[in-house]
């Protein structure tokens, strides 16, 4: 039985995992058919069926450390807008255990992504900071510039925000032994940092921080950018703020295709990975051919259809950041 209900139509892919690096083959697929299943997180019986429709998707934000498996295929996402938040940070395999080598694929990967859509479109994160005998305030300054210098040409903006010790990446990252990253130490990295962002042209937020450092030009993002993609699209959108997320966070409200457990990468950090058995598990289960993401749809699943309606006011705008 299928029910329905109604959302909003921009489309995360994904908070809950890598789906440029790990399913874009899956993710283009559901984008030829039209449509996606996404279980609920609380509820894995009940799934939602996510039209995907250019008609009615007004943006899809991509989330990923490496969007090479896509870089060829990007023209089957001409009839979408789009952007990427690209996480690229200065830890090496201690840290994120499976990412390539940064000088020799990611760093390019970026640069080639941005010849391809623009800079606009590309917003590279430099997040999450967390403080070691490592990954020092000095390391993080002289790694945090060279990465300036190499991208600036191909972004905008960086956003970046400090690590949030959630129970499961407490455990995990406990292997690290991070300090303590005080308010004072916060504003003084983040205040330094800003210095070099804007030395090199780059605007610089943060996300999901409730510490006020615009005295240093820093704001606060909306990852999930209804300013941005009016600006993109030429056409006003009228979103609400997403009510979901931290009280931090700035996003407006979308739908995540993605689902916890699944991302390989390997980073210590991640909020989105319970369990390292389950991510392998679940990758093991992945079909590209399914309409889940992992596994297929149950005699005792629910499928749900999201009566999606297009945020577009119709009216073209020029001035709009």
């Amino acid at each position: 039985m299928v029910l329905g209900f109604e959302d909003d139509m921009i489309i995360s892919a994904s908070r809950r995992t890598d789906i440029p690096t790990y399913y874009s083959e899956w993710f283009l697929k559901r984008i030829k058919a039209g449509y996606v299943y996404v279980r609920n997180p609380m509820n894995p019986h009940q799934v939602s069926q996510i039209n995907l429709s250019p008609e009615v998707v007004d943006g899809i934000v991509f989330w990923t450390k490496n969007p090479t498996p896509m870089l060829d295929r990007l023209v089957e996402l001409n009839n979408y807008m789009y952007y990427f938040q690209f996480t690229l940070n200065s830890y090496g395999v201690d840290v994120e255990e499976n990412i390539p080598n940064k000088s020799k694929v990611v760093i390019p990967a970026f640069q080639r992504l941005s010849d391809s859509i623009g800079p606009d479109r590309v917003i590279w994160r430099y997040d999450p900071i967390f403080l070691s005998k490592v990954y020092t305030v000095d390391y993080h300054i002289r790694y945090f510039e060279e990465l300036a210098k190499r991208l600036s040409p191909y972004t905008k903006k960086c956003t970046i925000s400090f690590l949030d010790l959630y129970r499961n990446t407490e455990k995990n990252i406990a292997i690290l032994a991070p300090d303590e990253l005080s308010m004072e130490r916060q504003t003084q990295l983040a205040k330094t940092i800003a210095e070099i962002a804007h030395s090199y042209g780059l605007r610089i937020d943060t996300c999901a921080e409730e510490i006020d450092l615009s005295q240093y030009g820093i704001e606060h993002a909306k990852c999930i950018d209804d300013r941005l993609f009016s600006q993109l699209l030429q056409c006003p959108l009228e979103i609400k703020k997403d009510k979901n997320q931290r009280l931090g966070c700035g996003c407006v409200e979308s739908v995540d295709i993605g689902a916890y457990n699944t991302c390989r990468n390997g980073c210590k950090y991640c909020y989105a990975n319970y369990s390292g058995k389950a991510v392998c598990m679940n990758s093991r289960n992945h079909n590209p051919d399914s309409p889940l993401l992992i596994g297929q749809i149950g005699s005792d699943d629910e499928i749900k259809e999201r009566k999606m309606f297009s945020y577009k006011t119709n009216q073209i705008q020029f001035d709009l950041l």
